[in-house]
């Protein structure tokens, strides 16, 4: 019975709710140079899974109907929003004053030697990059990072330094994973791959305005 009420005690004062990945996990501390990521879905998922806003629970966004798939872990920044922050940054970089943000947590991709067999989990990830996404004139920014002390890639300080055969794969995937195959142009555009300073502005950025999400 003591037992029992000793474990009792230790639920009581334990968090009684799940915390929502996006407004109740911390960007850490560290951010925008170490950064938490709540990672949706790894390379081998033949579905695309995203955090559903409302519950914070991953929902099913649509099958991958081909064969195009993610090549890295792929998921969101908590605590982070594209907003008018994020679509000005975007738009003075590509010089056009119709650039809006996405109205989504900030995108990531993160980079690892290890086999991550399924999504619904954190991590903690170095920026070193990203590509300037564009689709139908909203900010789509994914930020390109490594996973922290990762065997292989954990040192990567830039973008430069990753396999330019990765980053080729990783644009495929956006150009073409809106795309059916009877499309002859892309939904889609990347104006420029950027650098590990940019990417930590462009967090800043989405930081800024989850900070305008909030306090409105």
């Amino acid at each position: 019975m003591q037992e029992n009420n000793k474990y009792k005690s230790q639920l009581y004062k334990s968090q009684p709710y799940k915390s929502h990945p996006w407004h109740g996990i911390s960007i850490g501390i560290a951010a925008p140079d170490i950064i938490t990521v709540f990672i949706e879905i790894v390379p081998t998922d033949s579905v695309k899974y995203e955090i559903d806003k409302e519950s914070g629970y991953l929902k099913i966004d649509r099958p991958q109907k081909y064969s195009n798939q993610c090549p890295m872990l792929y998921g969101f920044v908590p605590q982070t929003y594209c907003g008018t922050e994020v679509g000005n940054y975007c738009g003075n970089k590509v010089s056009r004053s119709n650039i809006v943000g996405d109205g989504d947590p900030l995108d990531i991709c993160v980079l690892t030697e290890k086999t991550i067999t399924h999504g619904d989990i954190i991590v903690e990830a170095i920026p070193v990059g990203g590509l300037r996404l564009i689709d139908d004139n909203e900010a789509d920014d994914k930020i390109i990072a490594v996973l922290k002390d990762d065997s292989v890639y954990g040192n990567i300080k830039d973008i430069s330094s990753i396999p330019e055969e990765l980053i080729d794969r990783l644009r495929h995937y956006f150009l073409n994973y809106k795309r059916s195959p009877d499309q002859n142009t892309s939904v889609v555009e990347i104006t420029d791959i950027y650098s590990a300073n940019i990417a930590k502005e462009v967090i800043s950025s989405s930081q800024l305005d989850y900070q305008k999400l909030i306090s409105s």
